[in-house]
């Protein structure tokens, strides 16, 4: 089943285009990658493009892609395909496909993503894949949208973004990390905490902790924080997925054509 990730973004669409297109931007917003940086290559040849993601501190998971193609319809939809490999043997995905569309939708463009890859690993990669990597990097796609849409809607950097996030993370986590702490602590020391407050405090401050453990887990995000469930990230009953060429094709050096078909699901 592959990821699909859906934002509206108030925006207008060549400056979106801008920012998704352009290598330098694009490793700024989103969050999966730590470098993306073009190749050389003929004009009139398909962009291929190197990217690195930092898994750990000094261990970096690189791969490379190549542009299959792009398309703007008549009605100012715009369609941009790619496919990727990563033979580094840490990586948990060999390779993949995937496409970006833009579709201009009243105030905004509705900016939507699909795609797939396959797991390293084998039979166990594939059940980690299942379990861990493919809903990890659901959140990823989904939260650097919405980073995006920050940027583009309101002027907040990616940067900055990430500093309100890790604020507004670290906070929620103080709050459970105290709440859990009166939770499971007696009468006795609750009483220790609570000095001169009186019995009732004692009895009170349980139900308390348990409100603020349930707010900082479900509480919407501050409006310029960003988070991965403002966006979508179920496909409509019927979407036009392009059709990708082969990656050994592209690296043969064929222009790759770019079409569309109707179907269900990404």
């Amino acid at each position: 089943m592959g990821i699909y990730v859906e934002a509206k973004v108030r925006a207008d669409l060549d400056e979106l285009w801008l920012r998704t297109q352009d290598a330098a931007s694009h490793q700024r917003w989103d969050l999966r990658f730590t470098e993306i940086r073009p190749l050389p290559g003929p004009e009139d040849a398909p962009v291929r493009f190197r990217y690195a993601t930092r898994v750990l501190p000094g261990l970096t998971v690189s791969g490379t892609g190549v542009s299959a193609g792009e398309r703007e319809r008549p009605d100012g939809t715009r369609t941009s395909a790619l496919r990727f490999d990563c033979p580094h043997p840490l990586s948990p995905l060999v390779e993949g496909s995937g496409y970006w569309r833009y579709v201009p939708d009243g105030d905004g463009v509705r900016f939507l993503t699909g795609y797939d890859y396959r797991p390293r690993w084998g039979r166990p990669g594939a059940v980690l894949d299942r379990l861990v990597f493919r809903p990890l990097m659901g959140w990823a796609t989904a939260w650097s949208f919405d980073r995006l849409r920050l940027w583009l809607e309101h002027g907040i950097t990616p940067e900055r973004a990430l500093l309100r996030w890790i604020a507004e993370m670290t906070v929620r986590s103080l709050v459970i990390a105290v709440s859990c702490f009166l939770l499971l602590a007696g009468p006795l020391q609750i009483a220790e905490v609570v000095g001169p407050l009186g019995p009732e405090a004692v009895f009170a401050l349980p139900l308390v902790a348990a409100l603020a453990v349930t707010l900082a887990l479900i509480k919407t995000p501050l409006p310029g924080t960003p988070a991965a469930r403002r966006c979508l990230r179920t496909p409509p009953l019927r979407v036009r997925a392009p059709l990708l060429p082969s990656l050994d094709g592209v690296r043969a050096g064929g222009t790759p054509a770019l079409v569309c078909a109707e179907g269900s699901g990404t």
